[in-house]
């Protein structure tokens, strides 16, 4: 491996990490996607037009496609490569055109499946989310995505304690949960208690992914970045929703 993709494949992890995480739905098995990958990257040199960031989502891409995990993660209608193009271009905010590179696409039929999938990932999936979030302003924002993307709203708590209780009393099919919650407390910790007792998909929000993903302890599947749009919210939502489901099936 060359110097500088090793270098920059370095500061990539993270953010390859949380795509593979919201590909297979699973901490370890996102994780295992990316080493397995980052193997098949140790004799590659950086391909022209790349980021080594670029040629990691490569990289997990095929191999997802090739391991098997289409099957198993083949849900709510989406095909794959339609699964690949929404979480590269609006979860990990990669230009069109390099997204159907990355996904081995005309750019092109890109843009038709990413239209298809929009459209049926509007009508898949809807469910009530409760938010976590100390910052009212914020949490009222997010709460005016959370309706436009077609859900309802559970509850907002503002804090730890709140959000234990609020989760009790609604069982929501989602929790959207900041992770600092200042004096109010932790968001990670709410989310361990609410989950010790059901079961519910989980999406974290941050302005600071990469501080998060480190691969050192147990972390999120889901992680989007702050600020985000409502399609961003959408494509989680749809991956953390439908993982669950197929998780239980």
């Amino acid at each position: 491996m060359s110097e500088s993709l090793r270098d920059g494949l370095i500061r990539a992890l993270p953010y390859g990490r949380r795509y593979a995480r919201a590909l297979t739905g699973s901490q370890p098995e996102g994780d295992l996607l990316v080493a397995e990958s980052l193997r098949g990257l140790s004799a590659q040199r950086l391909k022209e037009g790349f980021t080594p960031l670029y040629q990691l989502y490569e990289a997990i891409s095929g191999l997802f496609s090739r391991k098997g995990f289409a099957a198993e993660y083949d849900v709510a209608g989406l095909s794959v490569t339609q699964r690949q193009l929404l979480l590269l271009i609006t979860l990990e905010e990669v230009p069109v055109e390099m997204a159907a590179r990355i996904t081995g696409v005309p750019p092109k039929q890109a843009e038709l499946e990413l239209e298809d999938a929009q459209g049926r990932l509007r009508k898949n999936v809807q469910t009530s989310v409760l938010i976590i979030e100390d910052e009212p302003i914020i949490a009222m924002d997010i709460e005016q995505l959370v309706l436009q993307c077609g859900h309802q709203v559970a509850g907002i708590a503002h804090t730890q304690a709140d959000a234990v209780k609020l989760a009790k009393e609604t069982k929501p099919g989602l929790i959207l949960a900041d992770i600092n919650l200042g004096p109010g407390g932790d968001g990670i910790q709410a989310v361990a208690e609410i989950t010790s007792s059901f079961n519910v998909p989980v999406i974290y929000v941050t302005a600071y992914p990469e501080r998060l993903l480190t691969g050192e302890t147990m972390e999120p599947s889901f992680v989007i970045t702050k600020p985000f749009d409502p399609l961003t919210l959408a494509v989680a939502t749809y991956q953390a929703v439908s993982s669950a489901r197929t998780q239980a099936a």
